[in-house]
This record gives C-alpha cells, structure tokens and sequence, in this order.
C-alpha cells in the first residue's frame, strides 16, 4: 500500500445534506452530531453538516429511521467547488446577436 490518498472517495468525510419529510424543532440538532437543521417551505427538513466517515453517515440515518421519517434524500455536497467556483453568469444571445 502507498501514501495518502489524492482524491477525496465518496465515502469519506465530507459535508451532507440528508433530508426527510417532515419538521423536526431544532432542539435535535445536538441530537444529530450538531448538523444544521433547516425547515422547507415544502414540509421537509435539511440535516446539512460535515460528518467524518461512512460509519457517522449510517448512524446518522439510522437516527432518521428510530424517529420514523421518511428519507428523501442523501447527498454529499462538494464545499471545494462551491468556494473557487465564481457563479454562473451565461445569458443566452441576444435576437440577432452572432454569437
């Protein structure tokens, strides 16, 4: 086996979004390894946070199951590209414009 990693697996630490139908009051964040706790307008709520490992992902979500939520969604959220990435600013053409 050879030194460290140069990329970044999906299953390693990294920052999460989980989200599950319901409104849970925030009171349970510290329940939930402290991740932040927003409520959607469409009735569900977003765990987002960093967490270490595989093994804190699934604890995580077995913390959504024990309370009964139905699971929406779980995705990894790459930080790196959110940071050095500049915002998106195409326009489509103009009419008559030749670009």
């Amino acid at each position: 086996m050879s030194g460290a990693r140069s990329s970044r697996r999906p299953h390693e630490s990294g920052t999460y979004e989980i989200r599950f139908t319901g409104h849970l009051d925030s009171r349970w964040s510290s329940w939930f390894d402290g991740l932040a706790l927003t409520h959607e307008v469409n009735g569900t709520t977003v765990l987002r946070g960093p967490v270490v490992d595989q093994a804190a992902l699934h604890g995580l979500l077995q913390k959504v199951h024990d309370l009964a939520l139905p699971l929406v969604s779980v995705t990894q959220v790459d930080t790196d590209a959110d940071r050095t990435s500049p915002p998106s600013t195409t326009h489509p053409p103009t009419p008559g414009s030749t670009r």
